[in-house]
C-alpha cells in the first residue's frame, strides 16, 4: 500500500512539478516587467504547493507566497528558511487585499472553482502581460467553470500535465486577462 509519504511527494511534491515545462516556457518567453527576475506569486499558498517545489526547480525566478492565515505563514518562512531559498519570499495577507500589478506569472492550486470574485483578485496581482496558471484536474470541470468566467477573461488554453504515479488527469489552466493594461 502507499504510506502518508508517498501520498505526500505524489499528491503534493509531483503535482507541484508536473507542469513545470509549462510554466518554464512562459517564463522564459516573457521578458520579465521588472528589470530582472521573472516574478511568480502562490496565491493561497497553504503549505507551499506548487510554490516552493516550483521555486526549488527555478532558482532564477523570485517567488512569493501568498498565504492568510499566520500558521501558515509560519510554516512557510519556517520551510523557506530550512531549504535555504532565497529566491522565495512569504507575505502574510489575503490575496485581495495584496499589492497590485506586480507579478508575471500567479499560480492557484485549489479545490474551489476559479469564480468571478477569485478570478478578478487574482488578475489584479498580474503585471501588464502576465497570465493566471490555475492548477486543475477534470476536463468537464475546466470547459464548465471557464464557461461560467468567459467575459471576465481574454484566452485560456489547457495543457495536460500527467502526474507520475498519479492515475488522475490533470492539467494547467493558462489565463490571460482580457487586454494589456496599461501602466497604473
Amino acid at each position: 500500500g502507499t504510506t502518508d509519504r508517498d501520498e505526500l511527494v505524489v499528491r503534493h511534491i509531483l503535482d507541484s512539478l508536473a507542469p513545470l515545462q509549462v510554466i518554464r516556457g512562459l517564463a522564459d518567453a516573457c521578458p520579465p516587467v521588472s528589470a530582472g527576475l521573472y516574478r511568480i506569486a502562490d496565491a493561497g499558498s497553504g503549505a507551499g504547493f506548487p510554490g516552493i517545489p516550483l521555486a526549488i526547480a527555478m532558482p532564477d525566478v523570485r517567488f512569493t507566497l501568498i498565504e492568510r492565515m499566520g500558521r501558515r505563514t509560519g510554516f512557510l518562512e519556517n520551510t523557506v528558511a530550512a531549504l535555504g531559498l532565497s529566491n522565495v519570499a512569504v507575505e502574510q495577507r489575503e490575496v485581495e487585499k495584496a499589492e497590485r500589478f506586480r507579478f508575471d506569472l500567479v499560480t492557484f492550486r485549489a479545490f474551489r472553482p476559479l469564480d468571478p470574485p477569485m478570478l478578478k483578485a487574482l488578475f489584479r496581482l498580474l503585471a501588464p502581460g502576465g497570465v493566471l496558471a490555475a492548477y486543475k484536474a477534470r476536463e468537464e470541470k475546466v470547459a464548465q467553470e471557464m464557461e461560467a468566467i468567459a467575459s471576465m477573461v481574454g484566452s485560456w488554453d489547457a495543457t495536460e500535465t500527467p502526474v507520475p504515479f498519479l492515475d488522475e488527469p490533470r492539467r494547467l489552466v493558462v489565463v490571460r486577462p482580457p487586454e494589456l493594461r496599461k501602466n497604473p
